[in-house]
C-alpha cells in the first residue's frame, strides 16, 4: 500500500513509522528541523510496544513530489486544514482515501468541502505521543487506539483494508459501529482536558486529585456532552462516566498537547475544541457557561503568545 502522512509530527510519525516497518511505501510530509533530522538520520520511534529506527524512510515538505497514493493520513493541526487540503491535491488519485485525525468534530466536514465528501473518512486517535527531539517520536504509554470509519456506518473494503494494514503493523486499529459516536466520545473529553490543563498549566494528576478542579472537570465534560446530544441525539448513555474512567487511566504527568503549544508560544486549536462547544451550543440552544469562560480566557493565546507577554513558560514556573 502506498501511504502519505500529511503532517508527520508525533502521531503521524508513529503511525507512518509502524506502517513503513511493516513493508508499506510510506512518505512523511513534515517540515523544519523535524524533517531535516528525518532526512539526515531517519525516523526513530521510542515506544513501550517496541522501538524502531527507520533509516531511509521517505520524507519531504512538498506533497507534489509524492504522486498519487492509496491512503493519506491527514494529521495537520486544525488551523492548517484549509491550506493543507489544497497541498494534498497532487497526491489524490481516483480512489485515494483520506483519513482525518484532527481534534474535535468539525474537521471531516471542512475537509469534505475542500476535496469532496466521497474521499473523506473520519478518524479518532487516542494515544500520548510527542516529538522528543527532531526526528525522534516518543510514544509514552502502552495505551493507543486509532479508530476510523465511514460516516454512514457501513464497513467498506477501503476502511477494512487500512484497518488490516495497521493491525498487521502492530497498531490497535478499530472500525467502530458509529464513527460519529466515537468522534463525540473523544471530543467531550478533549475539549475539557485541553482547556483546563492549558489554563491551569497543570498536568492531569493534581487536577484529578483536588476536589474543586475534579468537579470543574466533570462539569465541563457534562456540558460538552449536552451539546453532543443536541447534535447526535442517539449518543450512547454513560459518556461522562466512561470519559472520567478513561481519564483516570492516564499517568498523573499527562496533559493535553495544547499546553505544550502554549508553553512554546505556538498557535492554539481552541476554536475547534472549547470554541466549537460554545459555537454549537449557541446554534442549538444549549448553555455552555464553563466552556465560554475557558474559550474566552484562552483567546489571547490563539495565535501564539500575545505581544508583551513574558511567555507561557515563565508563567508556568510562578
Amino acid at each position: 500500500m502506498k501511504i502519505a502522512v500529511m503532517g508527520a509530527g508525533a502521531l503521524g510519525g508513529y503511525f507512518g513509522g509502524r506502517l513503513a516497518a511493516a513493508g508499506h511505501e510510506v512518505t512523511l510530509i513534515a517540515r523544519g528541523a523535524h524533517l531535516a533530522a528525518i532526512q539526515r538520520n531517519g525516523l526513530r520511534i521510542l515506544s513501550p510496544k517496541g522501538d524502531l529506527h527507520l533509516q531511509g524512510i521517505g520524507a519531504t515538505d512538498d506533497p507534489a513530489t509524492v504522486g498519487p497514493v492509496d491512503v493519506i493520513l491527514f494529521m495537520v493541526k486544525n488551523y492548517d486544514l484549509e491550506h493543507a487540503s489544497q497541498a494534498i491535491r497532487p497526491m489524490l488519485g481516483r480512489d485515494t482515501l483520506v483519513v482525518t485525525c484532527q481534534n474535535g468534530v468539525s474537521a471531516p466536514d471542512r475537509l469534505a468541502a475542500a476535496i469532496g465528501a466521497a474521499r473523506v473518512v473520519p478518524g479518532v486517535v487516542r494515544m500520548p505521543a510527542d516529538i522528543r527531539e527532531p526526528g525522534v517520536v516518543r510514544h509514552s504509554a502502552e495505551a493507543e487506539m486509532f479508530t476510523f470509519g465511514e460516516l454512514d456506518g457501513r464497513t467498506s473494503d477501503r476502511v477494512t483494508g487500512l484497518r488490516d494494514a495497521l493491525v498487521a503493523a502492530g497498531v490497535n486499529a478499530v472500525i467502530p459501529d458509529s464513527i460519529q459516536h466515537d468522534l463525540w466520545a473523544k471530543f467531550i473529553v478533549q475539549a475539557s482536558l485541553a482547556s483546563i490543563t492549558t489554563l491551569t498549566r497543570l498536568d492531569i494528576g493534581p487536577l484529578r486529585e483536588h476536589p474543586a478542579t475534579k468537579q470543574l472537570f466533570l462539569d465541563s465534560i457534562q456540558e460538552a456532552e449536552q451539546v453532543g446530544r443536541a447534535v447526535v441525539p442517539d449518543l450512547p448513555a454513560g459518556l461522562v462516566e466512561n470519559s472520567w474512567a478513561f481519564l483516570n487511566k492516564f499517568p498523573p504527568t499527562m496533559h493535553a498537547s495544547m499546553l505544550d503549544d502554549l508553553r512554546r508560544g505556538k498557535p492554539l486549536e481552541i476554536d475547534y475544541l472549547g470554541g466549537d462547544v460554545v459555537r454549537l451550543g449557541a446554534e442549538l440552544g444549549v448553555a455552555t457557561p464553563i466552556h465560554a469562560v475557558f474559550y474566552s480566557a484562552l483567546l489571547p493565546f490563539r495565535d501564539g503568545a500575545p505581544a508583551g507577554a513574558k511567555g507561557a513558560g515563565q508563567m508556568d514556573k510562578t
